[in-house]
């Protein structure tokens, strides 16, 4: 109940580029999930949280504003297309293993983040972050 709480006035109080690296958090999150339950032969709870991480994915996907973000915008629409691929192979296949792609990719673009977020608790204003990533904040 207070962990709630907590994530709640987190994610109500954080700036957008914290908002965004919480979601990061929460897809892998949801995959790792997911990977348990294919583990443990629950196929609906294994649908369920592929479809929670797919949403997350989904939604990072459209938050990119693909004029202002060029080449950064372009790329990282691949990789979140890709692991939206990765994350429909497996929750059909059951394969364990293009979980872990997807999580390891999405790690990538977590770190890159989370560095951005230092940056810019350090002194980087949020019209900067959209401009240089192509993500409106």
């Amino acid at each position: 109940m207070y962990n709630t709480a907590y994530k709640t006035t987190e994610i109500n109080t954080a700036d957008r580029v914290r908002i965004i690296s919480l979601m990061y958090d929460g897809a892998v999150n949801f995959i790792n999930l997911a990977k348990e339950k294919l583990l443990e032969g629950d196929v609906a709870g294994k649908g369920l949280y592929t479809g929670k991480a797919t949403a997350i994915i989904g939604e990072l996907a459209s938050s990119l504003n693909m004029e202002a973000g060029g080449e950064i915008a372009k790329n990282l629409k691949m990789l979140y297309d890709y692991i939206l691929d990765r994350l429909l192979y497996a929750n059909l296949n059951s394969d364990k293993n293009s979980y872990d792609e997807a999580i390891r990719v999405l790690n990538i673009i977590r770190e890159g983040w989370k560095e951005m977020e230092k940056k810019q608790q350090a002194s980087v204003k949020p019209a900067e972050v959209e401009l240089s990533t192509g993500v409106r904040v």
